[in-house]
């Protein structure tokens, strides 16, 4: 690809920004003195970024590489949030740069920083984009993460790896020794580089697994963009650890943050009471339940548990700080159509979760007939006594943040 791009190729990107690329890709015989099919890859690729990277799909002057450095950046909010956590640093090595979103973040708050990438192709588009960004504090080096560190004999404050979640075939892995590096592999060889490293990973990777291969775990945050969870972050240390504190966040579209932290042995002696649906219903958020805090974040609130493995939380009394969804129940019904469906508008919506619950929300809807939308919120569960019941509520609004 050259860059910058001829002004012809910028024109013709910026003119079919939203179309679909496929049927662009079909009409490249119209176009017989631009290279179509890499533009194409530039739009598909920008069209990725607009929701993770919305500054950067916005800028023209930027390349993008293929789509699947863009799925693996983060987003400009977990980028942000992970800045924060090395701010003040003098110097960074970032040894899996990628699309480099991570880099530019940490370049903003540290004094030099270092982004390591093995496709020699990714790291020269990067180092344009940087120039184009004006960041002038980030080295790139086209070299993998091992490789460097033995040639550079550099110390560092921080280094930050985030390894590559898909096997040769595509696939997804489950277990961090199969990802590329190798972490727990590489972990004496990094650790005589910097006293702390910052490891992102998938969060489909199993936590307590991780916390045993790496056995450095100083504490970790399980990182989650309006309820979805994007990636899990662990802080390494020179010392064994056996018990890393973990915060669960919640970084909201409103940009307040939720957050919770505990771990294993407060959760261990958490005692979980249980009770009948109450007055109000708990949901908490996808962090929360990745972290793994199902007993102390009721005792952290004074709340009751409906079920042992429902993790649903209900109370007499508002606890409108919460960190998850708040709901006011207006019945407790049997999880069958007629009944719930006198609860529903003429149109027969609402909003359905199962939670131990024998049914996906697809097959509820089937059998019910309930169809999507409206104000009304269905809370498919098991209660304490085993039996099958909907909880039908009202969402209460959450308090306007500080």
């Amino acid at each position: 690809m050259e860059f910058p791009l001829p002004e012809a190729a910028r024109r013709y990107v910026a003119a079919h920004l939203h179309d679909d690329p496929a049927h662009l890709a079909l009409q490249a015989r119209r176009h017989p003195h631009l290279p179509v099919p890499e533009l194409v890859r530039q739009i598909q690729a920008r069209q990725k970024a607009r929701i993770k990277l919305p500054t950067w799909a916005d800028n023209q002057e930027l390349i993008f590489p293929p789509a699947l450095s863009v799925e693996q950046a983060s987003s400009e909010r977990t980028a942000t949030y992970k800045a924060g956590l090395v701010a003040g640093a003098s110097q960074l090595a970032d040894l899996t740069g990628g699309f480099g979103a991570d880099a530019a973040h940490f370049a903003a708050v540290v004094s030099q920083v270092d982004y390591v990438e093995r496709d020699a192709k990714l790291a020269a588009v990067v180092a344009y984009n940087l120039q184009q960004l004006g960041i002038a504090n980030v080295t790139t080096h086209a070299t993998d993460a091992a490789a460097f560190l033995k040639a550079s004999g550099q110390h560092y404050d921080w280094l930050f790896l985030d390894p590559a979640r898909r096997d040769q075939r595509g696939g997804k892995t489950f277990r961090l020794a199969d990802c590329e590096p190798d972490v727990p592999r590489l972990l004496p060889l990094l650790l005589r580089h910097a006293p702390r490293i910052l490891l992102k990973t998938s969060p489909m990777l199993d936590i307590e697994l991780a916390i045993q291969e790496l056995k450095h775990v100083r504490r970790l945050w399980v990182i989650a963009v309006d309820n979805e969870v994007k990636e899990v972050l662990y802080e390494l240390g020179e010392e064994p650890a056996i018990d890393p504190e973990r915060l669960a966040v919640n970084l909201r579209r409103d940009g307040s943050q939720q957050d919770f932290r505990l771990n294993r042995a407060r959760e261990a002696r958490a005692v979980a009471r249980y009770a009948e649906a109450q007055q109000y219903l708990y949901e908490p958020n996808a962090a929360i339940l990745k972290a793994g805090a199902f007993k102390s974040i009721g005792t952290a609130f004074e709340l009751l548990k409906l079920h042992q493995h429902s993790h649903l939380y209900t109370s007499q009394e508002l606890r409108a700080d919460f960190p998850g969804r708040i709901f006011r129940i207006l019945a407790t019904e049997k999880a069958d159509g007629p009944s719930l469906k006198a609860h529903l508008g003429p149109e027969g919506r609402a909003h359905v979760t199962t939670r131990n619950f024998p049914e996906s929300v697809a097959d509820f809807r089937r059998r019910t007939g309930i169809r999507e939308g409206g104000d009304i919120y269905l809370f498919a569960t098991t209660d304490l006594r085993g039996r099958l019941v909907v909880l039908v509520c009202e969402k209460v609004a959450a308090p306007i943040p500080a």
